[in-house]
């Protein structure tokens, strides 16, 4: 937890910390060089000195608080910096007095948003010199996104009263409040490609995953490896890599269209389809996918390839939550941004969390259906008329896709069950049951 850098005034300057005098602080001072004035126009030097001493005792406790400012550190550490939604974090706060000088009461602020919670304030007493104090308070939010904390203010006075000065550090830090993820449990998939997934990793922890291109001689290779058009090009010995399948892709479609979702907040539809493409998402990851996550932008998210790969020692499922916890509605009128993505290449198994679609949408969404090899299609209920909402499952069953409704108080995993095959194979209406989230 490293200590904030202070910014605003210089430290050398006073002008600031005069400003700071109370009202208190001002009368002592105006008191004063009233006593003065008259002392020397009435002879009095007894007045004289109450003059001296009411005009000196403000100007002593600005100095004393100019310096105790520059002489006080702060810092701030999340615990922690990624946390679901309506789950809490822990900020806690220290504070530093580097100087010898003991410092007065501190009233500590933070700047926090609103979403997060009523802005924490700390009354700090006397720290002595070298010596630190920590505090610490909880935030929580029931909406996504990044939300900035600070910067840290410390308000310092004195113990008369004459004079408060506030100290803003410039660092800041931010949370980021990400999707709840939810455990889902195995599904076979229409179209799903065999030897992936789950089967083919226990293949691998058997007999090993070769690699594929030809690569330097080991001792105990097979001579029989010995790739001899690689060799005479490097002028050294190169053995052949076997083959192996190529890894399983699975595509996440996530429809961010403001005028295909009704309603707003943190029960809303669409929350509930950001929730399900997170979860689906780490679900794959998790059974040896390689997995991208698409909306209806055409963006691929997070990087420009937009392919993941889980188990590689990096934080994969953190850097698409982290996507996923900033992702609002967009402007876009249809899908056609999305299908002109797909068709840049296959897209495997494609799961598609998508709002409502009018007629000219669902043929659009037909002919997505083309580039997968299997594909499962997550539509909402209640957002439409009931013949309206069986008009397009109906489309898109006719088209090849797995439909599965789902309302926002239905529970995900057992939506996502509704997506097996073994489900899906009598091809007729699928209900879900309630459930809480």
């Amino acid at each position: 937890m490293a200590p904030a850098r202070e910014h605003g005034s210089a430290p050398g300057s006073l002008r600031v910390s005069f400003g700071g005098l109370t009202t208190r602080g001002r009368s002592f001072l105006a008191a004063g060089v009233a006593a003065a004035v008259s002392a020397y126009i009435l002879g009095q030097p007894e007045l004289l000195r109450i003059g001296v001493l009411l005009a000196v005792l403000p100007l002593v406790c600005v100095a004393v608080l100019h310096r105790t400012r520059h002489r006080v550190t702060g810092a701030r550490r999340l615990s922690p910096a990624r946390v679901p939604v309506r789950s809490e974090a822990r900020v806690h706060l220290r504070v530093d007095n580097v100087s010898r000088v003991p410092t007065g009461m501190l009233m500590l602020q933070d700047q926090v948003p609103y979403v997060l919670g009523p802005r924490p304030r700390f009354v700090l007493d006397r720290i002595e010199g070298g010596g630190r104090r920590e505090v610490s308070y909880r935030v929580r939010s029931d909406l996504r996104g990044h939300y900035p904390l600070g910067p840290l203010q410390l308000r310092v006075t004195d113990p008369f009263g004459m004079v408060e000065l506030t100290r803003s550090f410039s660092t800041r830090d931010t949370l980021t409040v990400i999707p709840a993820v939810q455990a889902l449990p195995p599904v076979k998939l229409l179209g799903e490609a065999s030897g992936y997934g789950e089967s083919r990793r226990r293949a691998i922890a058997v007999t090993g995953e070769d690699d594929v291109i030809p690569r330097a001689y080991r001792h105990g290779d097979d001579v029989r490896r010995v790739h001899w058009r690689s060799t005479a090009r490097r002028g050294e010995l190169m053995v052949r890599r076997e083959e192996q399948p190529e890894r399983a892709r699975a595509t996440v479609l996530l429809d961010t269209r403001r005028l295909a979702w009704a309603g707003s907040g943190p029960d809303s539809p669409f929350e509930w389809a950001v929730t399900g493409a997170a979860s689906v998402a780490i679900h794959l990851l998790e059974r040896d996918y390689q997995v991208r996550l698409l909306t209806d932008t055409g963006t691929l998210a997070p990087g420009p390839e937009g392919l993941l790969t889980g188990g590689d020692g990096s934080d994969t499922a953190g850097l698409l939550l982290d996507a996923l916890a900033v992702v609002g509605h967009s402007h876009e009128t249809g899908l056609q941004r999305a299908h002109d993505r797909l068709r840049e290449g296959g897209c495997g198994l494609l799961v598609a969390f998508l709002g409502h679609l009018d007629p000219s949408q669902a043929t659009l969404t037909a002919r997505i259906r083309q580039r997968a090899g299997g594909a499962v299609a997550l539509v909402p209920r209640g957002q439409q008329a009931p013949q309206f909402e069986e008009e397009q499952m109906r489309a898109l069953r006719e088209a090849g896709w797995t439909v599965v409704p789902f309302t926002p108080w239905d529970a995900l995993p057992r939506v996502w069950q509704l997506a097996d095959r073994t489900n899906a194979a009598g091809g007729g209406p699928m209900t879900t049951t309630g459930g809480v989230r």
